[in-house]
């Protein structure tokens, strides 16, 4: 397998209540467990940071998809909710779920540009099989 890119990151502190930052620079963020969580709050948390580069990664994907299928994308939303669950082995888990929107598209259309952009998404094939990740059109 050919590798294409590698980002890296550092996790500072002690671990959900700490900082990231890249080496490159450009990411330099504290890190809180949200207060849902009994943390407390004010920062970003891994699962935010989760949604926020899937959501990223799914609609990169789906523009890809359209734009290979002379489809006109503009307009088009991804938002991803990402979500921690405690699972019964004592552990934790995550699951997501992808809602796009494509206003300029019809239905059937759309159904078939996320299906495709799933396919190919890399944070779809890294999560495909081990949690749960629900598609839906807004």
């Amino acid at each position: 397998m050919e590798t294409l890119y590698t980002a890296s990151a550092i996790a500072l502190g002690d671990g959900r209540n700490g900082r990231i930052q890249s080496p490159d620079g450009h990411l330099d963020e504290p890190v809180r467990v949200p207060r849902e969580l009994g943390g407390p709050g004010g920062a970003t948390n891994p699962e935010q940071l989760f949604a926020a580069g899937y959501a990223a990664c799914f609609h990169s994907a789906l523009k890809l998809v359209a734009s290979r299928a002379n489809v006109n994308a503009s307009g088009s939303e991804v938002a991803a909710d990402v979500s921690l669950h405690a699972l019964p082995t004592g552990g934790y888990g995550l699951s997501a779920q992808l809602e796009v929107s494509l206003p300029e598209i019809d239905a059937a259309t759309a159904e078939d540009l996320m299906a495709r952009a799933h396919e190919i998404c890399p944070y779809s094939n890294a999560t495909r099989g081990n949690i749960e990740v629900t598609l839906a059109l807004a």
